[in-house]
């Protein structure tokens, strides 16, 4: 949505699947996560997460190898850009707030989040359930330094409520 108001947006997702066809990486991967890429020399993405969504030890594992190459590859892009939004899912649990001048967070109930992923994912709710409790917890925090936008309605409502956050953010550079 933000892209689609005409605003550079980085992925931090899309900086991992990029990570995913490096071989390089993968072989840091393999030596960590026994098994997890597939003679074909491809990441088995489900071993992967039934490994780190259920031992936070392994979780932390993994982001300690993905965070610093992803958030260097986000820092890289973003070097010279006037605004600009990234996307990071675990904006907290890696401490990235700091390095940012403002942050939208995206709030939304947990059957609800329960729900999507699993339809979007083809998980079963234990498993997203699993992926959840791995995570932020969002419900124990207050946003009020932050911009903040509920997605508790439909699309419509998401978007409208995105686009007055945008015209916020723009009349505070002014």
């Amino acid at each position: 949505m933000i892209a689609e108001s005409g605003f550079k947006v980085i992925s931090c997702d899309d900086e991992y699947k990029e990570l995913l066809r490096e071989s390089e990486f993968l072989n840091k991967l393999s030596m960590k996560f026994e098994g997890v890429v597939a003679p074909d020399g491809l990441l088995d993405r489900h071993k992967l997460s039934e490994i780190v969504f259920n031992d936070r030890a392994e979780l932390e594992k993994l982001n300690s190898l993905t965070h610093p190459l992803i958030m260097g590859r986000v820092l890289k892009a973003m070097h010279g850009e006037g605004l600009f939004f990234c996307e990071v899912p675990l904006l907290f649990e890696g401490g990235f707030e700091k390095l940012f001048d403002g942050v939208i967070v995206v709030l939304r109930n947990k059957s609800e989040r329960i729900k999507s992923v699993c339809e979007r994912d083809n998980l079963t709710a234990q498993q997203v359930e699993n992926r959840i409790n791995n995570q932020y917890n969002y419900d124990n925090n207050s946003f009020k330094e932050y911009y903040v936008i509920h997605n508790d309605g439909n699309l419509g409502n998401l978007r409208q409520k995105t686009h007055i956050i945008l015209q916020q953010i723009e009349k505070s550079l002014l």
